[in-house]
């Protein structure tokens, strides 16, 4: 595994715990390549910078080679880079368990397979705590299928569906010590559910607002009553930022678009709620294709966006709101 030394060392309102970047160059869970671009291409674009960096480090993950090659037999023939992603979530998972025994970690990627590694690390680390895990799921998919169900094969649509202990797993990816309860789950965002997918939801607990329910409610009146659950939980919170959760107008540069999405002001009342909230433990942040974008539109979007939820003045700004 590589270093950079780029890091940051910022204090955040729920505690005294630093924050800690890993980037996580990984790209073969998505359809279409770029995303392991992605890391590089945010800390150039001044994501340090928008996490007050002082001088840790920043890790970077280097791919298990000894994987890459190899096969991994699944009745559904669809499926893409199994033995890879299965090995890349289980090293991904390890070391996010290491990474948050003593910092937030904000794990940068890569796509959004990556979530199947840092969702159950932060579920692992929260029963160390004797503290409950929620997980706040920003997307335009719900990434709610299964190993069976994915018919393009893609295994970032698979993570939130793994984490929470759904079946047909077993024997593919990593045992789960700690599955993620599905209620303490509210996804957000969403606007592209195949058939499969919403009959696992409407089995499951978990919370879905679609955004259509963003549109006739509002962040406000979504976001606090599950902040507060969180808060009375006394609970971990984990947010799970897929770049194409925002309107396609607004961050053009990832793989799998969806119009309608959140607009800038919808995105940034969003993130100033969860900074003022000061319950954010640790962050995905998946899916931005720096082969797609447009002169660094995107990338500037989602840096200003991770800065303010980390940044105590918005965050100061927003509870006077509140």
């Amino acid at each position: 595994m590589g270093f950079k030394q780029h890091g940051f060392d910022h204090v955040g309102m729920a505690g005294r715990q630093r924050l800690r970047a890993l980037a996580l160059p990984f790209g073969h869970g998505a359809g279409r390549q770029g995303c392991a671009k992605g890391p590089e291409a945010l800390m150039v674009a001044g994501l340090c910078a928008a996490l007050d960096a002082r001088g840790s480090e920043i890790e970077t993950f280097a791919l298990p080679p000894d994987v890459s090659h190899q096969q991994l037999a699944h009745p559904n023939p669809a499926l893409k880079s199994l033995a890879l992603v299965r090995a890349v979530t289980k090293v991904i998972g390890e070391r996010a368990f290491e990474a948050s025994a003593d910092t937030r970690p904000v794990f940068v990627g890569g796509d959004h397979a990556i979530a199947a590694g840092t969702l159950p690390a932060m579920a692992r680390r929260a029963e160390v705590l004797g503290r409950p895990l929620f997980v706040l799921w920003l997307d335009a998919h719900p990434d709610f299928h299964t190993l069976d169900t994915t018919s393009s094969g893609n295994l970032h649509g698979v993570p939130l569906a793994y984490a929470t202990g759904q079946q047909g797993f077993a024997g593919y990816y990593p045992a789960l010590d700690c599955p993620v309860d599905p209620a303490r789950v509210c996804l957000l965002g969403i606007r592209s559910v195949d058939p499969a997918e919403s009959r696992l939801l409407m089995r499951s607990a978990v919370r879905l607002h679609t955004m259509d329910t963003v549109r006739t409610a509002g962040i406000d009146r979504l976001i606090k009553p599950f902040l507060q659950q969180v808060r009375q939980a006394n609970g971990l919170l984990h947010v799970s930022f897929d770049a194409d959760c925002l309107d396609p107008a607004l961050a053009p540069a990832v793989g799998t678009p969806v119009p309608g999405g959140l607009s800038l002001h919808e995105a940034r009342r969003l993130m100033d709620l969860l900074c003022a909230s000061g319950l954010v433990s640790s962050l995905d942040l998946v899916e931005y294709n720096p082969d797609l974008d447009e002169q660094g539109r995107t990338a500037r979007v989602l840096v200003n966006l991770v800065g303010r939820l980390f940044d105590p003045v918005f965050a100061a700004c927003a509870h006077a709101a509140a």
